[in-house]
């Protein structure tokens, strides 16, 4: 059957991707004769839908995977999700909601149901849409952060910590989410900048006419006042070391402390400390041992500690506050203000900073093999900017609260007894024992469970160990073979929140990394600089993209721009790019494929052509293992791209392409098949679905002869020389083809080219390309400059292009000057460089060389310019 004119990419990656699931092509078992190399995927949440985030990661994972396929590797992809607790439980809320059901009215094994049966319907949605983008995970190893093994492994985690004294309970300050009504973590909070209010209240001075004014962008908060700040040597506020203030309206009398915490240029060099309500007010209530009055209740409505407005809202209570304290005459002002405000990024209720009893765990010891092993480049993180930040973060990390008050999720494994006190086990019948070496009269029924779940981050720390069941069986022929994993693709964002964290869990509880390389992938951003989202409906659907683009056409749209660590400017015309490549590709498959070939014409014609695109192509796959094995992807691919759109499809198939009509010589039209193997080799990582069809098309195969376990080509030497031989003659025909353009001379008609040199024979080996490919009658060396012809200089050589009378000397002798001023203005710059010692002892050899040759060939043109503008004048 003929090859379709036009690539459908549609009907090719559904053919494709059923094929290599067929024939199991993306399934992973140990071999210890074969080097293993393994990815673990970041599990997207069981919530989520594929997003342009996703697919950038994803098709970076894919690209190695792929490579490391074709190279001989054991490649394993692992796939699954992520139970995200917040998230989840928030869809199955709102899902019962529409069915008229509140979650206060069921129990609590009645909302776990509803959240199984979600997550059944909707859960794997997500790795169903990777599968249209052509990502080869092994399937039959999908994970779930809460199938039974990995739960079983949370909770051995749990209480090993805690037996180890680790983990703990306590009160402490947490980000408290009012709607959702849990502790949230860090990553969990999205800061916003929003318009607010400064009030500025006045605080009595007890015992004096004076009064203190303070600024707050929360007066609500003023009723859980508990001291007021000043810096020890603001001269301002000497006088009342010592001294008490009053809370406006409640009366309550709280002491002026002195810390050198308070700046004193910024506002009234005053504050007001609420240590059950700001992170940093209540560290400074622990470092002077202050009360701390928590005034909110969970739902962020005012309790009774607050003395008024118990049970109205936080939001209506600031506006109350503002009226009350200005009929109480201390309100002094109110300014416009904008400052960052915490969001929940899952409710987008404002977080409340709050006084909490949780569950925490220890992190000053547990973070240090994880911090060494980062900064001695043990565990690489590409690019290694990320190195201080990530160090920063590691020897400033606070205990980890892992406590979340939800019911979707790991349940805390520990039962509380009648006197309030607590067994922590792995299990309800083995805490029943532990509460019985408490008290002997304990029964089952006496026990009550935790009614919190575990922070989902303290599930996902242990993917790349879980994964192959490595806490439950830790000496399983899975874990012994691919951990640790090889490389790790991931967003910056989550550098600290989940990388750090597998890092610390690797060598706790396996005793060595869990990775070796991190690939931090940059935020994709609209060309605007805007971060993609839907509030700002400049997102696309990734699935939309892939059905007008194709996969293959998407997959390299977004490598086009995406250097590790920096953001990528998404714009639409990538993927236009990438499916203009793809029509390329199918064109010039096609153009090769409509050859008629004449066993009997001779050979030698093309020998040169094939000879150069050998020496390119390995020159070329040399440029690209350098790329990978610095985890340069885009740059990779843009090896690839400029190798085939360049290379082949612009010069090598014009140097060997018949004349129109005219057949090809057997071995010439042999090569370029060969070639267009090799090239589909390379290209295949990147688009996996084209260089498929492509590879089937190029002759009958067996079953299992596929392009994704094939052998990834291994570069051949080269010569350089042949390199730079086609570097000049691709240049000349340039000059000519411009030439031809300016004096609108038609491609069809010939031209005489000749050339005042002292080495014409380095123009010998690609005399009959340059008389090809710039349409010459003649192309011969000459004693002396020509009257009467246009010219132009080339590595120092001068060409010329009778024009038999039609030359205009004046029109010629301009452009001649005109160029003549440019390299003179070059010249000058590139011997300011080398006059420069620094960089003359510092730059690398062989930038120094390159610079010297530029000052060469630019010494050479101006002395062939000189001549020529003299033999005209």
């Amino acid at each position: 059957m003929s090859l379709s004119t036009k690539y459908d990419p549609v009907a090719v990656e559904e053919k494709w991707y059923q094929y290599w699931m067929d024939k199991n092509f993306f399934h992973s078992t140990p071999n210890p004769d074969k080097e293993p190399y393994t990815i673990v995927i970041p599990p997207p949440n069981v919530t989520g839908v594929l997003h342009m985030g996703h697919m950038l990661n994803n098709t970076i994972q894919d690209v190695l995977i792929r490579k490391a396929r074709m190279e001989g590797k054991e490649a394993c992809w692992v796939p699954g999700t992520d139970h995200a607790s917040i998230a989840t439980e928030a869809k199955v809320v709102a899902m019962l909601k529409e069915q008229g059901i509140e979650k206060t009215d069921i129990s609590r094994e009645e909302f776990l149901n509803h959240a199984w049966e979600w997550r059944e319907k909707y859960g794997g949605i997500i790795l169903q849409q990777l599968k249209k983008l052509g990502a080869s995970c092994d399937w039959e190893r999908t994970r779930f952060t809460m199938e039974d093994s990995l739960s079983r492994s949370v909770i051995d985690v749990f209480v090993r910590l805690y037996d180890k004294g680790l983990i703990y309970r306590g009160v402490r300050m947490v980000n408290w989410d009012p709607q959702g009504k849990t502790a949230l973590s860090d990553d969990e909070v999205i800061h916003k900048e929003i318009q607010s209010k400064l009030y500025y209240v006045n605080y009595k001075i007890e015992g004096e006419d004076g009064f203190l004014t303070i600024a707050t962008t929360r007066p609500e908060t003023i009723l859980g006042d508990t001291a007021i700040c000043i810096h020890p040597e603001d001269e301002r506020y000497r006088h009342l070391h010592g001294k008490s203030a009053i809370v406006p309206l409640i009366n309550r009398t709280i002491p002026i402390i002195q810390d050198e915490y308070v700046s004193m240029e910024f506002g009234t060099g005053c504050l007001k400390i609420t240590p059950a309500h700001d992170l940093n007010d209540y560290e400074l209530g622990q470092k002077h041992a202050l009360d701390s009055i928590d005034i909110l209740n969970d739902d962020g409505t005012l309790n009774e500690n607050a003395g008024m407005f118990i049970g109205e809202d936080r939001f209506v209570v600031r506006k109350k506050m503002a009226k009350a304290l200005e009929e109480a005459g201390q309100l002094v002002k109110i300014e416009d203000y904008t400052n960052n405000v915490g969001f929940s990024e899952r409710t987008d209720a404002v977080i409340e900073p709050r006084l909490s009893m949780q569950w925490f765990m220890k992190m000053d010891e547990i973070t240090k093999p994880a911090l060494e092993n980062v900064m001695n480049d043990t565990i690489q993180l590409i690019p290694p900017k990320f190195k201080n930040t990530y160090r920063h973060w590691m020897e400033n990390v606070r205990d980890w609260c892992i406590s979340r008050q939800l019911w979707w999720g790991h349940r805390i494994p520990a039962w509380y007894l009648p006197d309030n006190s607590f067994v922590v086990a792995e299990s309800e019948s083995e805490a029943l024992e532990k509460a019985r070496e408490k008290d002997a009269s304990i029964s089952a029924g006496d026990l009550r469970q935790d009614e919190d779940v575990l922070d989902t981050w303290f599930s996902s720390w242990l993917w790349p160990i879980t994964v192959f069941d490595g806490l439950e069986n830790p000496d399983n022929e899975d874990i012994n073979y691919y951990y640790p994993t090889n490389d790790l693709v991931t967003a910056p964002e989550i550098l600290f929140f989940w990388v750090a964290r597998m890092i610390m869990a690797g060598y706790e509880f396996k005793g060595e990394r869990p990775f070796n390389n991190v690939y931090l992938t940059g935020i994709v951003r609209d060309k605007q600089g805007r971060k993609m989202s839907k509030s700002l409906g400049n997102s696309p659907d990734p699935l939309e993209l892939i059905s007008k683009y194709g996969a293959d056409g998407v997959r390299t749209g977004m490598l086009f721009s995406s250097p590790a660590g920096n953001d990528l400017l998404f714009d639409i015309k990538l993927c236009e790019q990438g499916r203009n490549f793809s029509n390329k590709i199918w064109n010039a498959f096609r153009l090769v494929d409509g050859w008629k070939v004449d066993d009997e014409l001779s050979t030698k014609t093309n020998a040169t052509a094939i000879r150069w695109f050998e020496a390119r192509y390995n020159a070329a796959l040399e440029e690209m293992e350098d790329h990978f094995s610095k985890f340069r992807i885009s740059d990779a691919l843009m090896s690839v791209y400029k190798l085939i759109w360049d290379d082949f499809c612009s010069w090598y198939l014009e140097m060997v392409k018949p004349a129109f009509g005219e057949p090809i010589d057997r071995k010439s039209y042999e090569a370029t098949r060969e070639f267009f193997e090799k090239i589909l080799k390379v290209l295949h990582p990147f688009m996996p679905f084209i260089t498929e069809e492509l590879w089937h098309e190029l002759r009958e195969r067996e079953g299992d002869d596929c392009l994704i376990v094939a052998d990834w080509p291994k570069k051949g030497q080269y010569d350089t020389s042949l390199l730079d031989g086609a570097r000049v003659a691709f240049e000349l025909i340039g000059q000519v083809r411009n030439f031809r353009n300016s004096k609108q001379i038609s491609p069809k008609d010939a031209l005489k080219l000749l050339v005042l040199t002292g080495h014409f024979d380095s123009y010998i080996p690609f005399h009959g390309i340059i008389v090809k490919l710039a349409n010459l009658s003649e192309f011969q060396p000459v004693d002396e400059a020509l009257e009467n012809a246009s010219s132009f200089v080339l590595q120092g050589d001068s060409f010329f292009i009778p024009m038999e009378g039609m030359i205009d000397t004046e029109q010629e002798l301009e452009e001649l000057r005109s160029e003549l001023e440019y390299t003179l203005g070059f010249l000058k710059s590139v011997e300011k460089k080398l006059q420069n010692e620094r960089f003359v002892q510092n730059a690398p050899e062989n930038v120094v060389e390159m610079e010297r040759k530029k000052e060469a060939d630019a010494r050479a043109k101006i002395t062939a310019l000189e001549e020529r503008i003299a033999s005209l004048s």
